[in-house]
């Protein structure tokens, strides 16, 4: 009898694998879902897999209090403004090698490549800015974010790449033996008129491989939804040299789930899927968030407002406590209305209010649940840079160094798991896609790889120190060369290392830089045009000194 095709087989796989996936990340759904209604509350119910979420329904019923939400978004944009900032370039490329990096054509071709990453990581049709801040929200809500990077697919032929922020309820992850995710399985919607319009090279499409009972829908119900499963994980062998899927990496498979149906294997070169954990408890997978770190705060401070906004209510519109005498048997509330029997004939009230407690202390132990809140957002730790407006340069480098040193450990995993693997993804696209200068000549011969230098304000921050110590080193020498009339105290300072260095932390291209040759030729112009004017301010001096040391009487030839 004979055993199951390869894409039986296969299909059999990714159902088994998804399934045990989908068993392990059960009692995370329950965590999410508690965040998603106190946090983000048009995320509730999205985690669940039976896809119960209803497009457009109103949400955010048990959130009372947005201290939480707006320090959510605060954190996501203060991550993109210290990681990614749309308004400047962030990273920079450079080849492993340093000695290559001495030579001209290799710094300008790392410069070009820079520059073409970021085109069209930022062009319109990437929508890279939009996703990578759903990706920030995700980060500081869930504590895990997924951004899926792959090429263009254009009806008009363009060229590119293509961005988009996985919701977490979609993904499942594994790790391979180092704690690196290397495996991603997300099961996703797709109606049937998307399903046929999924191409497969140039000719085959997912519509042909389609069970009859959808083929016979699709004209009818177009919009109908199937849930297809897509798991990207390492080939267990593949051949390098080969062009075809199976010379890639990582195995590419696309699943129906209902019927279990085959549609497509193909395969990928890099991780399509870049994963990033805000941090991670042991023997977990998936990443833990500041909203998980104070949730607690979080529902204390909900259950507070709700409680301040019922004694507010009652402060508002107080309750009466009125003596039953067996007269007053109807209170008017309205304006202007009279009510007999509220007094006694000495004009003492008979009705009073019921005491509402001390909505002071409240107000107090409010707030402070408001600042553990905003601390764990790090929202605290991003207003440092503008509680003093009026600083010094030398102010600014020391506040920068400080805030470097504090968001180092948080910020830093995001650029290793997240943006690295997103960054090779993407030179490998445009790579293929020949929307890359050429290679070198110097390194395709010593087959060199490059890697990333991340120069976003965080990393600036970072290597604020360095400037910030040599700028006091050299303001110390000033003064004391200032003081003392002998400039010999700046004679210890390296300018030719100083200067490239300063330029290197500065995060300035270099092509705005020049070559070590075009300065050595800039120096000795200099020094030529120096003895020139020396010698010309000489000649007056010269043509006198002759004059007079000619004999009495003395006459010049000719003369």
């Amino acid at each position: 009898m004979a055993g199951p095709s390869r894409e039986e087989a296969l299909v059999q796989d990714v159902v088994r694998c998804y399934s045990e996936a989908k068993s392990k990340r059960g009692i995370w759904e329950k965590h999410w879902e508690d965040i998603a209604q106190l946090v983000l509350p048009y995320y509730e119910t999205s985690f669940y897999t039976q896809g119960n979420t209803v497009p457009g329904q109103e949400r955010g019923y048990q959130m009372y209090d947005s201290t939480a939400n707006t320090a959510l978004f605060r954190f996501a944009a203060a991550m993109e403004s210290m990681l990614t900032p749309r308004n400047g370039k962030w990273h920079r490329i450079r080849v492993t090698d340093p000695n290559l990096m001495k030579l001209r054509n290799v710094q300008l071709w790392c410069d070009q490549v820079n520059d073409a990453l970021f085109y069209h990581r930022y062009s319109p049709m990437a929508n890279y800015q939009s996703q990578q801040h759903d990706g920030y929200v995700g980060i500081g809500a869930f504590g895990t974010s997924c951004l899926y990077i792959d090429e263009l697919m254009d009806q008009e032929g363009r060229k590119g790449l293509r961005y988009r922020n996985i919701n977490l309820g979609e993904v499942y992850f594994q790790e391979n033996h180092q704690g690196i995710v290397d495996t991603v399985l997300r099961r996703f919607p797709m109606t049937l008129r998307q399903l046929a319009q999924r191409k497969l090279g140039t000719a085959d499409a997912w519509i042909d491989r389609l069970p009859d009972k959808y083929t016979a829908k699709l004209s009818t119900h177009p919009e109908e939804v199937v849930w297809v499963i897509h798991r990207v994980t390492p080939r267990a062998s593949f051949n390098p040299i080969r062009i075809d899927a199976k010379g890639m990496p990582f195995e590419s498979v696309y699943v129906i789930e209902d019927t279990q149906t085959f549609l497509e294997e193909g395969g990928y070169r890099q991780l399509p899927y870049a994963v990033s954990r805000y941090i991670t408890a042991p023997g977990e997978i998936y990443g833990r968030s500041p909203a998980m770190n104070v949730l607690p705060s979080i529902k204390v401070l909900n259950e507070e407002k709700k409680t301040m906004l019922e004694q507010g209510h009652r402060a508002v519109a107080p309750v009466l406590l009125a003596h039953d005498d067996g007269i007053m048997d109807g209170l008017s509330l309205k304006p202007g209305a009279t009510n007999y029997g509220a007094v006694n004939s000495d004009g003492r009230p008979l009705v009073h209010t019921l005491p509402i407690g001390n909505v002071q202390i409240g107000k107090e132990m409010m707030d402070d649940e408001r600042a553990g809140i905003n601390d764990a957002f790090l929202v605290s730790l991003f207003q440092i840079m503008v509680e003093s407006p009026q600083m010094t340069a030398t102010e600014v480098l020391e506040r920068s160094r400080e805030k470097g040193a504090l968001l180092s450990p948080t910020m830093g995993r995001f650029q290793s798991e997240s943006l690295g693997p997103m960054i090779e993804r993407e030179y490998s696209i445009l790579l293929r896609l020949g929307l890359l200068p050429p290679i070198p000549p110097e390194l395709l011969e010593a087959k060199a790889r490059f890697h990333v230098e991340y120069d976003a304000p965080l990393n600036r921050a970072m290597r604020a120190e360095e400037a910030s110590g040599i700028q006091r080193s050299v303001q110390f020498a000033a003064e004391i060369a200032g003081q003392t009339q002998d400039p010999s105290a700046m004679d210890w300072f390296n300018w030719d290392e100083i200067i490239p260095d300063m330029v290197d932390i500065n995060g300035a291209p270099y092509r705005y830089i020049n070559d070590p040759a075009a300065v050595a030729a800039k120096r000795k112009q200099r020094q030529q045009e120096q003895a020139t004017a020396q010698v010309t301010q000489a000649l007056p001096g010269m043509a006198a000194m002759a004059k007079a040391a000619a004999p009495s009487g003395a006459q010049t030839p000719g003369g």
